[in-house]
C-alpha cells in the first residue's frame, strides 16, 4: 500500500510539473525556460525536478507530449463530426498563441533525429501515429468522396506532417503568416474537383 501510495504521489507531482511547464516555457519562450525557473514553479530543486524525468531533454519531451495529449483531448470533446483536418487547423490556429512551445517542438525534434537523443523515440512514435491516424481519416473521405481518390493516403499524410513541421520553422522566422491558413490550402487540394452540376 505504501508503494502504491509513493507511485500515485510520483504521477501527481510528474503532472503538476508538467502542467507548470507547459505554462511557463508558452509565457516565456523555450530559450528563457530553464531547469531552474521549471524547478521554482514546482518548488524543487533541480535535482529534484530531472529525478521525475531523468533527463532535461527527457523532460521536455514529456511536455510536447502533454501538449499533444491535452490537444487530443480538446478534439474528442467537440461534438459533430470534426474530422482529423478541421482538428489540424484549430490544433496550428491556436499554437500561433503559444510561441515557447513551437520554439520547443522545432528545436527538440531537429535534435531528436539522431537516434541517440533521448527523445527520438517520442518522436518517432508521434510521427507515426499522426500519420496513421490522418492517413485513416484521408481514406475514410475517400470512401465518401469528399477526397480525391487518386492519392495514396499514407503520402497525403505525411505531405500534411511536413508541411505543418514546416509552417511551424517559418512562423518563428516571420510570425505574420497563418499557419492555419496555409494549412488549408494544401487540404483544399485533396478535396475532388467540382463536379459540372457543382460548377
Amino acid at each position: 500500500m505504501a508503494r502504491r501510495g509513493a507511485y500515485a504521489k510520483g504521477v501527481a507531482k510528474r503532472e503538476e510539473i508538467l502542467a507548470a511547464a507547459l505554462e511557463v516555457i508558452a509565457r516565456e519562450g523555450y530559450g528563457r525556460a530553464s531547469v531552474r525557473e521549471l524547478a521554482d514553479a514546482v518548488g524543487l530543486s533541480q535535482a529534484g525536478l530531472l529525478h521525475y524525468f531523468g533527463t532535461k531533454e527527457e523532460l521536455f519531451a514529456a511536455v510536447l507530449r502533454k501538449r499533444d495529449e491535452i490537444d487530443l483531448a480538446r478534439f474528442e470533446e467537440q461534438t459533430g463530426d470534426v474530422t482529423a483536418f478541421e482538428g489540424l487547423r484549430q490544433t496550428i490556429g491556436r499554437n500561433a498563441d503559444v510561441p515557447g512551445l513551437i520554439q520547443l517542438y522545432v528545436r527538440l525534434s531537429a535534435e531528436a533525429t539522431d537516434p541517440a537523443h533521448p527523445a527520438h523515440a517520442f518522436f518517432t512514435e508521434r510521427t507515426r501515429t499522426f500519420r496513421e491516424f490522418v492517413a485513416g481519416d484521408i481514406r475514410r473521405m475517400q470512401s465518401e468522396g469528399t477526397a480525391r481518390t487518386d492519392i495514396d493516403a499514407e503520402q497525403a499524410a505525411m505531405l500534411i506532417l511536413a508541411s505543418a513541421d514546416g509552417l511551424q520553422v517559418q512562423w518563428l522566422m516571420d510570425p505574420t503568416i497563418d499557419m492555419a491558413e496555409h494549412v488549408s490550402v494544401l487540404l483544399r487540394l485533396l478535396e475532388p474537383p467540382p463536379t459540372p452540376a457543382d460548377a
